[in-house]
């Protein structure tokens, strides 16, 4: 799937995301919005992660 599909449902990706990352809260969840850059910053705080290792956690997550 690709981000634009994330982005257009986010909404209900909200879920599945919160599965995968169970620290974000939903006001992380809600501030993100679907911006994949956001998601990626609030991995990085949540989890300790370095930029490169959030991207990939996301790229490997929304394949």
């Amino acid at each position: 799937m690709n981000w634009d599909q994330v982005q257009g449902n986010w909404k209900q990706m909200t879920g599945k995301v919160k599965e995968q990352w169970g620290k974000l809260t939903d006001d992380d969840l809600a501030q993100i919005d679907g911006k994949r850059d956001q998601l990626e910053g609030k991995i990085q705080e949540r989890y300790g992660y370095t930029k490169d290792q959030a991207k990939k956690a996301v790229d490997d997550w929304s394949v």
